[in-house]
C-alpha cells in the first residue's frame, strides 16, 4: 500500500487509526484506489464504492491482503438509493462513519458549445448530485458518533474556467461552493463535522488519459496538460491522496470550508 516516507513511518502511521472511511470511485486505478490504500495504511477501515464493482472489490482485496480492513460494493453516486446502501454497509459492518471522500467523477472533454444537453446533465448528476446526496446521508451517520470529516474532490477547473471542458469546470465550481456552504451549515449545527474541498490540477489518471484521447491524443495534447502546471509536469494520484489524508485526520481539526489546491501552481497563474 502507498505510504509516506519510510524513514518517518513510526511517526506518521495511524493518522486515521480506528476511523471508518467511505471512498467513492475507489475502484478506479487512480486517485480513488490510491486514496483507499493510503487511508487503510494509516489505520482506517475502508468502504470502497465504485460503479465498477470488480474494481471496487480489487481495491478492497488489496487492502485486506496488506493486513487492513475493507469491504466493497457497486455504488452509483448519482443514485440516492445507492447512497443509502453504502451508508448502511458502513454502519452495519463497522458501526460508525468518520470520513467521506467524495472522489467519484466524470470528465467530458468538450467545449460547452459542443456539449449535448444529455452530456451536461449526466456530468452534473455524477459530479454535483453525487456530492450533494453523499453529504446529505453521511452527515447524520457521522453525527451518531460525534463528528467526522468530509473531503470533496473538486478541481482547479472549479476555480478558474476551462474552455476545453466547460461542463466539467462548471460542475466542479458547484462542488467548491457547495462544500463551503455545507461547512458553514455543519458549524451552525455544532456537529463537529468539517467539510473541505481539494482542487487537483492535471493528475495522471485513467480519467485524464481518456480526456486527452477525446481531445485527439498525442504529444501535443499531453503537452497542453503538462503546460497547465507551472511546475512543469503532471501530478500523481498519491499527491491527492496525501491531501485527503491530511483533511481526514486530526491534523486539520481547525480546517473547514477550505479549498486545498494540489495543482502544480495551475490556479496561481
Amino acid at each position: 500500500m502507498p505510504t509516506n516516507n519510510d524513514n518517518d513511518g513510526e511517526n506518521m502511521m495511524g493518522r486515521v487509526e480506528g476511523k471508518v472511511a467511505i471512498v467513492t470511485g475507489g475502484g478506479s486505478v487512480g486517485m480513488g484506489r490510491v486514496t483507499s490504500l493510503l487511508l487503510a495504511s494509516e489505520g482506517a477501515k475502508v468502504v470502497v464504492g465504485d460503479i465498477n464493482e470488480a474494481g471496487a472489490k480489487e481495491t478492497a482485496e488489496q487492502i485486506n491482503a496488506a493486513g487492513g480492513e475493507a469491504v466493497a460494493l457497486r455504488h452509483d453516486v448519482a443514485s440516492e438509493e445507492g447512497w443509502a446502501e453504502i451508508i448502511k454497509l458502513a454502519l452495519d459492518t463497522y458501526g460508525r462513519l468518520d470520513i467521506l471522500d467524495n472522489n467519484a467523477a466524470m470528465f467530458i472533454a468538450k467545449p460547452l458549445m459542443e456539449t449535448t444537453t444529455q452530456e451536461f446533465r449526466r456530468q452534473n448528476q455524477v459530479n454535483v448530485d453525487g456530492v450533494f446526496f453523499g453529504m446529505k446521508v453521511a452527515i447524520p451517520a457521522m453525527e451518531l458518533t460525534g463528528g467526522g470529516a468530509i473531503v470533496n474532490i473538486s478541481s482547479g477547473a472549479g476555480i478558474v474556467g476551462f474552455a476545453a471542458a466547460g461542463a466539467y469546470s462548471s460542475s466542479k465550481g458547484a462542488v467548491r461552493l457547495m462544500t463551503k456552504s455545507m461547512a458553514l451549515e455543519c458549524a451552525q449545527r455544532k456537529n463537529n463535522i468539517r467539510v473541505n474541498s481539494i482542487h487537483p490540477g492535471p493528475i495522471l489518471t485513467p480519467m485524464l488519459e481518456q480526456g486527452m484521447n477525446d481531445l485527439g491524443g498525442g504529444d501535443e495534447v499531453r503537452g497542453m496538460f503538462e503546460g497547465m502546471a507551472p511546475i512543469g509536469h503532471l501530478g500523481e494520484p498519491l499527491d491527492i491522496a496525501n491531501g485527503v489524508l491530511y483533511l481526514a485526520s486530526e491534523e486539520s481539526k481547525y480546517v473547514t470550508g477550505a479549498e486545498l489546491a494540489i495543482d502544480g501552481g495551475f490556479i496561481a497563474q
